[in-house]
């Protein structure tokens, strides 16, 4: 009786010991695209939307009180547009990555706000006018990426880098353009994100957050123009969502 019930127990833990092994093996064969991260070159497609506002100064004549055509506040408001590319990753090591974009295109429009007070009103009664600002932008973006050890079909990374930006819509060199504000053609900025890769059968899919700020002043001031003269400096600021598709 004891050396059948041995039999049995050594059954079991043998049973116990083997099943968890199996199930390993079994978890391995589901690792999808398991050479992925050794290629030395991927290619990807981008899509994302975008979150826009300009940062901006005011001038020193925005503190004088004109006798007419006063304007109180300048406001920059919010906006959504999209993001369209097409990404290169260059290996590095096994953590690090390079990673650029030889054509992104973004478009956006960013929005001014302003309270103005006219002198054939009456006192204390303001007009809201908004002055929008599109732009289609060609940018060049470069960043070092840093990614975590796979885990199964699963991995984090954190990105940095800077960027530079011609804006196709740029309306500075426009001689023709009475009350609008106007932005130079050039920009450079750094951005900084983080993302997740997701590995599927036939493909890696990448959801990422990445923030830009801009550091040239994009502002071309016009003193003729009253809604430009009260603004000294203007930088872009940027926060997207993306998905891209390896």
């Amino acid at each position: 009786m004891q050396y059948l019930l041995r039999r049995k127990i050594i059954h079991l833990g043998v049973i116990f010991f083997i099943c968890p092994l199996i199930g390993f093996s079994q978890l391995r064969e589901l690792i999808n695209i398991p050479d992925h991260d050794e290629k030395q070159i991927r290619f990807g497609i981008n899509l994302g939307v975008n979150r826009s506002h300009f940062s901006f100064t005011h001038n020193p004549v925005f503190l004088q009180q004109a006798p007419f055509d006063s304007i109180s506040v300048v406001e920059s408001i919010n906006s959504t547009g999209i993001n369209l590319a097409w990404m290169v990753n260059f290996k590095l090591s096994e953590h690090f990555d390079f990673r650029t974009y030889p054509v992104n295109l973004t478009f956006t429009e960013k929005n001014f706000l302003y309270n103005v007070t006219y002198p054939d009103v009456p006192a204390g009664e303001n007009f809201i006018t908004e002055k929008k600002v599109q732009s289609i932008s060609l940018s060049l973006p470069v960043q070092i990426k840093f990614s975590s050890d796979r885990i199964n079909n699963f991995k984090v990374y954190m990105m940095g880098g800077g960027k530079i930006e011609y804006d196709l819509a740029s309306n500075a060199g426009a001689k023709n353009a009475e009350d609008k504000i106007k932005l130079r053609k050039f920009d450079y900025g750094v951005e900084a994100g983080l993302g997740f890769h997701f590995y599927f059968p036939m493909f890696v899919l990448t959801p990422e957050v990445k923030m830009g700020w801009g550091i040239g002043n994009l502002h071309s001031r016009d003193v003729n123009n009253k809604f430009s003269k009260v603004i000294d400096k203007i930088n872009s600021r940027m926060i997207s969502f993306s998905l891209t598709v390896e």
